[in-house]
């Protein structure tokens, strides 16, 4: 969420930034009078896999990128927020190899475009890089674009798609209920919105039922052949392998490099999703997309940079940008699953923005984490202070303790692990503008 270098592009958006509100404004009418002045490129996009979900979007976004391009195939990625830099939310398809992020001088160009088109209108600057990426993926060719939704989706900008290939609905639970309603039916509603007439839909694994059963109806009411984790197809590990079933039959594979059971599911759906669009997939294909999988900040592990000389000698230290109930349990289990391989104490630094609900994510860690050490998000203006942050760790069951940075707070976990003491495991986490200010601080943006 942090513009590391003062790019091209970060320049152009700069401008943009200071004319128009940022956020979320939900309609469609904006964002289509727009396309429309800049010839319809939603229209001339490759076969389209479009994501939405509360939790689940980036990691099957990642899977079912690994997945197209380990067949050799071109993939264009759209997916927000970024981390560090803005390019990070335009990767291109690369026929034969991995895609890369957009090109700063192409990126700017498009951005200037869109700008001009608008000519001063009313909009906001996520529906104005929303029309920058239907421009850049209609202009480059590839064989599949992956398009993850802003927020919602049935008034998100990105759902201008009238024909996707396949609309894929991750778990579903409550997060920007200020926008999309405060029970899980009405944010399964808003994310149905996605579904087309009569277009493919996958289902992953869904952790309330009255959200899969909006999501079966609005699927059957739209005649969208439809797949739903569980009924149609499924994952599980057996003796360190992921057994993955549909009705195509079963395979064999080996566990997916991203860490966390949970991503068992989001394996699955990605699996179902690509098969749903029409592409073939074969067990070799598959295979080699578990294990070069990747999507940074959520569950990556920091093995270098800079911030490791504050932390104690030997700590593992893991960043993860999940921010709601439901994140901190998925996150939860994954360190309790490594504290059973090796013994270690963990210890949480921890910022957030005002729109989530720090108890119930932290009352995910109680009895697992030794102590929590809240900070603030410097790129925020949203973020709770650390006082009030510690107080809700509190409340969740932990103990906290404020800091003023996340260097001090690794310092203060140094402080409080003596020398014969095991090293710890600390995961800095609660909000991806927190995980952003960390890759830059510590040297390793996404690439």
């Amino acid at each position: 969420m942090t513009e590391a270098a003062l790019s091209e592009a970060g320049q152009e958006i700069d401008k943009l930034l200071a004319l128009h509100p940022k956020g979320f404004d939900l309609s469609l009418d904006r964002i289509t009078r727009l396309l429309g002045i800049l010839g319809d490129p939603q229209r001339k996009l490759p076969p389209v896999i479009h994501v939405a979900g509360t939790n689940g979007k980036g990691s099957v976004t990642a899977f079912c990128r690994a997945l197209l391009e380990a067949a050799g195939l071109g993939v264009h990625v759209h997916t927000s927020p970024h981390l560090v830099n803005w390019h990070e939310r335009y990767r291109m398809g690369v026929r034969g190899g991995r895609g890369q992020l957009v090109d700063d001088a192409v990126f700017a160009d498009a951005v200037r475009r869109v700008a001009a088109a608008n000519d001063g209108q009313t909009i906001t600057v996520f529906e104005i890089l929303t029309a920058v990426t239907f421009l850049l993926f209609s202009e480059a060719p590839a064989d599949a674009a992956i398009i993850e939704v802003g927020l919602g989706g049935r008034f998100d900008a990105t759902n201008v798609i009238a024909n996707p290939a396949v609309s894929v609905v991750m778990p579903i639970s409550l997060d920007h209920q200020a926008y999309l309603g405060d029970r899980v039916e009405l944010i399964a509603a808003e994310k149905a919105g996605i579904m087309k007439p009569g277009c493919p839909v996958v289902i992953g694994q869904q952790p309330f039922d009255a959200a899969l059963d909006v999501l079966l109806s609005t699927a059957e009411r739209l005649r969208c052949p439809t797949a739903a984790y569980g009924q149609d197809f499924q994952a599980h590990e057996e003796f360190g392998r992921l057994i993955y079933q549909d009705e195509f039959g079963l395979m064999d594979l080996p566990l997916p490099r991203l860490p966390g059971r949970h991503q068992y599911a989001n394996a699955a759906a990605a699996i179902r999703a690509v098969r749903a669009a029409g592409f073939a997939v074969t067990e070799a294909m598959v295979e080699k997309a578990m294990v070069s999988v990747e999507w940074a900040g959520r569950l990556q592990r920091l093995s270098e940079g800079k911030l490791m000389m504050f932390a104690p000698n030997g700590a593992e230290i893991w960043v993860d940008g999940g921010h709601n109930p439901a994140a901190g349990e998925v996150i939860a289990e994954t360190m309790a699953t490594l504290e059973e391989r090796q013994s270690r104490p963990l210890f949480l630094i921890t910022g957030m923005i005002n729109t989530k609900e720090p108890v119930g994510y932290f009352h995910a860690f109680a009895g697992l984490a030794e102590k929590v050490f809240t900070v603030p998000i410097r790129h925020s203006d949203a973020a709770i202070d650390p006082t009030a942050l510690a107080v809700s760790a509190q409340e969740g069951g932990l103990e906290a303790e404020p800091q003023s940075s996340v260097v001090e707070a690794l310092e203060a976990i140094s402080a409080l692990i003596e020398e014969h003491e095991k090293a710890p495991r600390i995961l800095i986490g609660g909000s991806l503008y927190l995980v952003g200010d960390v890759l830059a601080d510590n040297g390793t943006p996404p690439k």
